[in-house]
């Protein structure tokens, strides 16, 4: 028997090495697939490959009649219709590991560029400025990092984040506050982190109580001064609310990798303003975040084929 597997998304060639070792397996990877492309080509997969721009929804699920698995290279799975897949068997499965140095280092980046106005600076000296007054920043070391999220990608912020002299503590339900003082960081309230940190990044999941979490009535419990990450998902932020806190100075920050709609309206008001840091979602774009996600995904994929085995299943009660 022969498997198919549809990749339409762009994912490293190196999965596609992983694929060619099985003979039982062909594949059909063409690149970025448009949606009309996705909805034509689905119903002959036996499984996907994804990464995060395309839109596995009730439509594509129920015109994809052979489909028994989805493997996102890459940990968020917000992009694929978790009940619809359920409900017809689909065995769900993400890489959460393979992204986690590459998002916290860019995570981290994006926070010194934030203290340090680093971007605009830059932008000016090309302008032939030569403006060092209005680029006064702040130092991290003694500051307080808030961390909205403490699973694989929060911990890695936090280890760097201690190594430059930073207080940290973090905000999960699900961690332990033992666990976290293991590592040097303490667990505390949402509204406590709100209240204490010169720093907040985010870092959870998108769910129906994160969703817009960070709003006007949350930023009204902030430190004035307060600077805000983003490099998990857009709509864990009301950008109306925060673009409004920025003009006014009551943030006085953000860096931003990630926004509700991508890539962002031109109408977007969190762009272009001076005191915000924006880059076009890269926090896993590195060679070597796209190698580990792409084989560990193809990888899955075959092991659920050929051998039946599954790993790092988002919805396990479609195992048969």
């Amino acid at each position: 028997m022969t498997y198919h597997v549809l990749i339409p998304d762009q994912v490293h060639p190196s999965a596609l090495d992983i694929l060619k070792a099985h003979p039982e397996i062909a594949f059909t990877a063409p690149g970025q697939m448009k949606r009309d492309q996705l909805l034509a080509a689905v119903p002959e997969a036996d499984a996907l490959i994804i990464r995060s721009a395309s839109k596995i929804d009730a439509e594509v699920i129920a015109a994809a009649s052979k489909l028994k698995l989805i493997a996102r290279a890459g940990v968020g799975v917000d992009n694929v219709d978790i009940p619809a897949a359920t409900a017809r068997g689909i065995v769900v499965m993400n890489t959460p590991d393979g992204n986690t140095i590459s998002t916290a280092e860019h995570t981290f980046g994006l926070m010194l560029a934030l203290a340090r106005w680093i971007p605009q600076a830059h932008a000016t000296l090309r302008e032939g400025k030569w403006d060092r007054k209005t680029f006064t920043g702040v130092e991290l070391r003694g500051k307080t990092l808030g961390i909205i999220g403490f699973g694989r990608i929060g911990r890695a912020v936090a280890r760097r984040a201690l190594a430059f002299d930073m207080t940290v503590i973090a905000h999960d339900p699900f961690v332990s506050a033992d666990f976290a003082a293991s590592l040097g960081v303490t667990l505390v309230a949402l509204d406590d982190l709100y209240a204490q940190s010169d720093f907040i990044t985010l870092h959870a999941l998108l769910t129906d109580e994160t969703r817009e979490m960070i709003n006007r009535g949350s930023i009204a419990k902030m430190k004035a001064s307060v600077r805000i990450i983003d490099a998990a998902r857009g709509a864990l932020i009301n950008e109306s609310d925060l673009a409004e806190a920025l003009k006014s100075g009551r943030v006085a920050g953000a860096a931003l990798d990630v926004f509700t709609e991508e890539p962002p309206p031109p109408d977007n008001p969190l762009i272009g303003l001076p005191n915000v840091v924006h880059t076009p979602h890269l926090a896993a774009s590195t060679e070597d975040a796209q190698i580990v996600v792409a084989v560990e995904a193809a990888g899955l994929i075959a092991d659920a084929l050929l051998k039946n085995e599954y790993k790092n299943v988002v919805n396990p009660e479609a195992v048969k």
